[in-house]
Formats: C-alpha cells, sequence, structure tokens
C-alpha cells in the first residue's frame, strides 16, 4: 500500500474529530492536558470552524471525490466512508439536545455530562486508533460503522 492512500485514507477521520470537538467541554476542563493534545490541530480547527456550513460541504467533498472516486483504492474509499459515517453518528445527539433542554443540575445534569463524555471519548478514540491503522496500512473496522461502511464500499 502507498504512502499517499494511507495518508488520504487518514485525512477524512479528522472531520468527525472536529466535529466532535464540542462533546469534550467537560473533559477538556476537568483534564486539562486533552486540549493540549489537539494543540498541533488549532490552526486546521480554527479554519474548519471559520466557515459556514464547512462541516456539509467536507462531507460532500469525502463521499463524492474519495467514496464515490473509483480511481481511489478501496483501502482509501472505506476508510472515507467510515469517517462520513462515523460524522453523521454525532448528528443524534445533536437531534437530542434540540428537542431536550439540557439539565441545570442534579441527577440529570449527571447522566448529561456522562453522554458528552462518552460521545468524545468513543469518537476520539476511534480516530485515534482508525488514523493509527491507515498509517501502518490496515484498514481499521470501528465499532457501529465499519460493516455498513464494508457494504457500501464494492
Amino acid at each position: 500500500m502507498s504512502v499517499r492512500d494511507r495518508a488520504v485514507g487518514a485525512l477524512p477521520y479528522f472531520v468527525p474529530l472536529f466535529d466532535g470537538l464540542k462533546y469534550g467541554k467537560f473533559l477538556f476542563a476537568q483534564f486539562p492536558f486533552l486540549p493540549r493534545l489537539l494543540a498541533p490541530l488549532n490552526p486546521l480547527i480554527s479554519f474548519y470552524f471559520s466557515f459556514p456550513f464547512a462541516s456539509l460541504i467536507v462531507f460532500f467533498a469525502i463521499y463524492a471525490g474519495i467514496v464515490n472516486n473509483q480511481n481511489f483504492s478501496r483501502f482509501v474509499r472505506y476508510n472515507a466512508l467510515q469517517s462520513i459515517l462515523l460524522d453523521i453518528i454525532l448528528i443524534i445527539p445533536g437531534l437530542f439536545e434540540q428537542i431536550f433542554r439540557p439539565p441545570s443540575g442534579g441527577l440529570g445534569l449527571s447522566l448529561y455530562i456522562n453522554v458528552y463524555n462518552t460521545i468524545f471519548l468513543y469518537v476520539f478514540l476511534a480516530v485515534i486508533y482508525a488514523v493509527g491503522s491507515c498509517l501502518i496500512g490496515q484498514a481499521a473496522r470501528l465499532p457501529l460503522v465499519a460493516d455498513a461502511a464494508d457494504q457500501q464500499v464494492r
């Protein structure tokens, strides 16, 4: 597997990482070293969030430009689709937040914080695992999205 394929396979995973950062706010406050781990990505994060609808634009660019492009290897297309599916999963908690008001205290607030922490940790660890796997040339199989990505990429 070429270095180009490994790099292109890893890059789309930054989209769910960036979109999942909002779920890390409680962990960032509790563990100040976590934002410092992500500090090298700050220029990319700032650039990504400086454009309206950047997430949507990048989503369609990855889908149309990589996933549906037969010129890329299956490895690259599979990883790109997996990253998109991971990003789609992040829509679900956002929908719940629009329907239900965040709690202001008590057990509800504790549950809210735990859900946020779980979402962020899942995305963060999945991205680290997937990017690491891509860089060594192995296809990562992420829980919740791998089977769907596998079925869609031929």
